[in-house]
């Protein structure tokens, strides 16, 4: 299989994992207090990162990766979920999926920074004109009604770019799943202190949806999702695969309505099919 379509389809696979992320946090959040989500998710995660780096003998890496694995791991292993998770105690999983959708363009951004990809200028104008559609929806919906929320999200989407950015080029030398469970392990130690000292006195009141919530984004949304994902970019250019992101929304908001029982409006159906061509006209452009 060509290298380059091996990223797309990995990429795919990554994006179809992240997108279950938001409804998960969303279910979870609503029985476990944000910190201690944060902290819980990533400590399971990084239990059984340090599990696979054990098993298959994975050698240390260099002391000048640390730098890269740290900004990895205040990124995507707790940047974002943390942010994220606060966030979605003001506004709807439905709301903050459309917020994914300026993933892509923070991806690229950093992607040209810290990755060295230099995308052809059309690609730039589609990667603006999905961003520009996504943040306009969101706007059209009320994004006053809650500005917290809000501000939370689009912090949570830039420390996120980052971290996709520098993990990917991070991949190309250390290989995808390991790492974002190097990323993991380093933040353990922190992660397993925190997770003793915010847990909650009881968790009998803890409910079943909770608990999946809580699994689901620990082991798929912190360890599995960026298996594919790390290694997809890491094939298929940071900026050119980065733009599957904008898919997400679409299975985002059918999840959160079959599972949340979240509104979908025909709005927002619109908005996630326009995104889609501008993947495919960034797709045409990004090398």
């Amino acid at each position: 299989m060509d290298k380059t379509a091996g990223g797309w389809i990995n990429g795919f696979v990554g994006v179809l994992i992240f997108s279950g992320s938001l409804p998960a946090t969303r279910v979870a959040v609503m029985d476990f207090d944000p910190a201690f989500l944060t902290v819980a998710r990533a400590a399971t995660a990084g239990i059984l990162g340090l599990a696979l780096l054990l098993v298959f003998r994975q050698k240390r890496p260099e002391r000048r990766d640390l730098l890269s694995l740290a900004i990895v791991a205040l990124g995507v292993v707790v940047g974002f979920p943390l942010l994220t998770a606060l966030a979605l105690k003001h506004i709807t999983s439905a709301h903050s999926i459309i917020f994914i959708g300026l993933l892509p363009l923070a991806t690229a951004i950093f992607g040209v920074i810290r990755g060295g990809d230099r995308p052809k200028p059309a690609f730039w104008l589609f990667s603006c004109l999905g961003s520009a559609l996504v943040a306009g929806f969101a706007v059209t919906q009320g994004v006053t009604a809650s500005l917290l929320g809000d501000m939370l999200m689009l912090a949570a989407i830039i420390v996120c770019g980052l971290g996709y950015a520098e993990g990917a080029t991070l991949s190309r030398k250390l290989g995808g799943w390991q790492v974002i469970s190097w990323a993991l392990v380093l933040s353990l130690p922190v992660m397993l202190a925190l997770t003793l000292i915010t847990m909650p006195p009881s968790l009998e009141s803890v409910g079943k949806a909770a608990w999946i919530g809580l699994a689901y984004v620990s082991l798929f949304s912190m360890l599995i999702g960026f298996v594919f994902w790390y290694r997809g970019l890491a094939q298929g250019g940071i900026a050119a695969v980065g733009q599957l992101q904008l898919l997400q929304p679409f299975f985002g908001l059918g999840l959160a309505a079959t599972l949340l029982h979240e509104p979908v409006s025909p709005a927002m159906i619109a908005v996630t099919a326009a995104v889609v061509l501008c993947v495919v006209g960034a797709k045409k452009y990004a090398r």
